[in-house]
């Protein structure tokens, strides 16, 4: 038996944060209804064609969900929303701002109806303020909430390589459901969850917020290096490849000092011999660690910082990432179905003896809508009038 077993999700969801989200309540055992334009669906089945010919942002976050396609705006739609939300336990959408509400979809709309329901809105900067109706998308938000200012070259400020806005929003609305349904099984009663990209971002800018406190210069930009622990980052190796590497204390400059670059005498340089004075010092220290390492191989390196208990780690790409020792150790990737056949798919984070997470296929465009609109009563004569009239 898995947590969210005999949990419903209702969800009118697109992108990327709403269906990450989700896709983590199937994880845990949920039945996930995900409603879709019929004909079109969720506009990232388009975004890309690199796995068998489907979307890799799709199969990443819609596995083990069921398709319904449905024309909100038909005059059917509400009738066939609203049998779903009587069986439902939770509703998610990320539609564009206002959408929901004009739909009878909001919180307000539907608190007295289904008091057990919980209702998430998903947005890019919240349901009320002066930005609620502003577009907002994963890149925009990683501008808006300061990310983009730190990240980068010094010259150049650059975006994450993931949907990191997404993916933050897309974590606090699972959590905040999950504290939801837990708080229903006290109470009995369903709640309104307001889920924002903009301040999911703000928790994660972390110590960069509280480093520029009060007026202070903020954090520089630092390209992969950190900004202000030094050496902390990326250094080559004499075959060409990096080596990433990290310092956290002064027991850890001695060791490296001695074990790693071969001058015990460097640790109590007075140039340095604190972080701060390393970190006003970077080029000069730089200079010395890539000329140590130029006559050795990046495996070298890392049996050095190994050796002397330095945090270190290779610099992979995807394909290195899909041949990871590790991850083969620990059998970490499963096989789902697609409609183009199966894919490998890595474990949810989290390993737990007590389930196993549902991996289950991930769904073609209307799938399910004969079966699901079938369960709520509808017969095949009534399925086809549907289909005619384009509303699935």
């Amino acid at each position: 038996m898995r947590p969210l077993d005999g949990i419903t999700v209702v969800t009118l969801e697109h992108a990327i944060a709403a269906p990450f989200c989700t896709r983590q309540l199937a994880d845990l055992g949920a039945r996930v209804i995900k409603v879709e334009r019929p004909g079109v669906g969720d506009f990232a089945r388009a975004y890309d064609e690199r796995v068998k010919g489907m979307a890799s942002h799709f199969v990443w976050t819609n596995r083990s969900k069921e398709s319904l396609t449905l024309d909100v705006k038909h005059d059917e739609a509400d009738n066939i929303l609203h049998r779903l939300l009587e069986q439902a336990d939770v509703l998610v959408q990320n539609l564009a701002p206002g959408a929901a509400a004009r739909l009878g979809l909001s919180w307000d709309a539907l608190k007295e109806r289904y008091p057990r329901l919980i209702v998430c809105d998903i947005s890019g900067y919240g349901a009320d303020g002066p930005y609620r109706d502003k577009k907002a998308y994963d890149l925009l938000i990683q501008s808006e909430s300061g990310f983009l200012s730190i990240t980068g070259t010094p010259d150049d400020p650059a975006k994450a390589g993931c949907s990191i806005a997404d993916i933050a929003a897309g974590m606090y609305a699972y959590t905040n459901i999950l504290a939801a349904l837990i708080q229903r099984g006290k109470t009995g009663k369903g709640c309104s969850i307001d889920v924002s990209m903009l301040e999911s971002m703000v928790e994660w800018m972390s110590y960069p917020l509280y480093y520029a406190y009060d007026g202070a210069t903020p954090p520089p930009r630092a390209g992969a290096a950190h900004a202000t622990i030094y050496p902390y980052g990326p250094f080559p190796a004499g075959d060409g490849k990096t080596v990433m590497l990290g310092l956290q204390n002064e027991r850890e400059w001695v060791a490296f000092c001695d074990k790693v670059l071969g001058q015990p005498a460097l640790a109590t340089d007075e140039r340095f011999c604190s972080n701060s004075r390393r970190n006003a010092a970077r080029a000069e220290l730089r200079a010395i660690i890539v000329e140590v390492f130029s006559s050795l191989s990046g495996e070298q390196v890392i049996a050095r910082l190994d050796e002397a208990q330095i945090a270190n780690a290779h610099l992979n790409d995807m394909h290195d990432l899909w041949d990871h020792p590790q991850l083969k150790a620990r059998e970490r990737w499963v096989p789902v179905g697609t409609p183009a056949g199966p894919v490998p798919a890595p474990l949810p984070a989290g390993a737990v003896n007590a389930w196993s997470a549902r991996m289950d296929p991930i769904p073609a465009l209307g799938q399910h809508t004969e079966a699901i609109l079938g369960s709520l009563g509808y017969d095949g004569e009534a399925i086809a009038r549907l289909r005619q009239e384009k509303a699935i």
